[in-house]
C-alpha cells in the first residue's frame, strides 16, 4: 500500500529497445523497478533476472511496507525467479540489480548458483560483491558468479539512490 504522503520522484522511467537484449537493456528494466520502489516511498533498488534474454523476474525494495529485513529486490527476485523455474538452482540465470547487493543478497545469489551478477553502484561500505568485501572471492565457496560490476547505467542509478536520500534528509523534521 502506497505512503499517504511519498516524496515525488522526478525521474523518469526509461524505454529501451526490446530488439537489443544486452546489460543496459535489462539494467533499464532494474532502473523502473527503482523508480516503482521510490513512488513506493521504499529505498529505490530494483533488480531483474534473465535467463537466455527472458525476463524471469522483477522486484524493488519492499522493506517498508513489509516491515521485513529480507525483502530486498534481489532476494524477492531470486524467489520469483526459482518459483518460475520450478527450481532452487538458478544456473544460466543473470542478476541485474541497481545498486552492489548487501550481504544477504550476495550470499542468496553464490546460494542460488546464478550464472552472472551485474549491478550498477558500487557500495564501498555493504556491497559483498567487490565493495565493503566480495564473498565471491572466498577460496572454499562451492560456486562462483561472474561478475559485472558498476558501469552500466551506474550515473543514472547513483542519481537516483542520491537524490532519494538528498530529499528524505530534507524531508525529516
Amino acid at each position: 500500500m502506497p505512503p499517504e504522503h511519498p516524496l515525488p520522484c522526478p525521474f523518469e522511467k526509461r524505454f529501451p529497445s526490446e530488439l537489443v537484449r544486452n546489460d543496459e537493456y535489462f539494467m533499464s528494466l532494474a532502473y523502473n523497478q527503482a523508480i516503482d520502489a521510490w513512488r513506493l516511498d521504499e529505498v529505490p533498488i530494483g533488480a531483474v533476472i534473465e535467463i537466455g534474454g527472458e525476463v524471469v523476474a522483477a522486484a524493488h525494495n519492499t522493506v517498508a511496507g513489509a516491515k521485513d529485513p529480507t525483502a530486498h529486490a534481489e532476494i524477492l527476485a531470486l524467489t520469483q525467479a526459482a518459483a518460475h523455474l520450478g527450481d532452487w538452482r538458478l544456473e544460466g540465470a543473470t542478476v541485474y540489480v541497481t545498486k552492489e547487493p548487501c550481504p544477504m543478497c550476495s550470499g542468496a545469489m553464490l546460494m542460488s548458483r546464478v550464472k552472472r551478477v551485474c549491478y550498477a553502484v558500487p557500495d564501498p561500505k555493504m556491497g559483498c560483491l567487490g565493495g565493503a568485501t566480495n564473498l565471491n572471492d572466498l577460496p572454499r565457496v562451492n560456486h562462483h558468479v561472474q561478475l559485472t560490476p558498476g558501469g552500466v547505467l551506474e550515473t543514472e542509478c547513483r542519481d537516483l539512490l542520491q537524490a532519494f536520500f538528498r530529499l528524505k534528509r530534507q524531508d525529516e523534521p
